[in-house]
């Protein structure tokens, strides 16, 4: 995969909450997808490149459930937090313009659920005419059949799909 230009690029981490992490999920646990997401957080980190975190809250309720924050030692100062209230991440959110405000042309996807949150998230960006690239191993289902159909049939169609150690940024250490 060629070198991407940290300028133009911003990484989009979803769902990656405590109570989300701690699903049975697979093809892969969510303690890896943490290890792949922060290895790739770093990477952008290092570039200059904005790491955007998009969690979910559930609407209309006064509290939400224990395990709702962002699992804090993937979340640095500098990063930027969206809160969605519905499975995609760009609805109602200022998703757009964030990612405007960054310049970012070409957005990476990682996070949970493969085919929920970050897919959703994903047609709305390939809409909004952003290139896509997606760290399969940054991400994970509830099912590994869930994650491959993603990955395998829709993914290919809306961008390109990489490891999170194959992705790299211009300038990056």
């Amino acid at each position: 995969m060629p070198s991407l230009d940290p300028g133009r690029t911003a990484l989009v981490l979803v769902d990656l909450m405590e109570r989300i992490v701690a699903l049975p999920l697979a093809p892969r646990p969510g303690t890896d997808v943490l290890a792949a997401a922060g290895r790739l957080a770093g990477t952008f980190r290092a570039a200059g490149a904005p790491v955007v975190h998009i969690r979910v809250e559930r609407p209309g309720v006064d509290t939400q459930p224990p395990g709702s924050d962002l699992v804090a030692e993937l979340v640095h100062d500098a990063d930027d937090v969206v809160v969605k209230r519905t499975i995609g991440g760009f609805q109602g959110t200022g998703l757009h313009e964030l990612l405007q405000k960054h310049g970012a042309t070409t957005v990476v996807f990682g996070g949970i659920a493969t085919n929920l949150g970050v897919e959703s998230t994903a047609r709305a960006a390939a809409d909004h005419g952003y290139d896509l690239v997606f760290a399969e191993d940054a991400m994970t289902a509830l099912t590994a059949d869930e994650h491959q159909a993603s990955v395998q049939l829709d993914f290919p169609r809306l961008g390109t799909v990489s490891t999170a150690d194959a992705i790299t940024l211009d300038g990056a250490a």
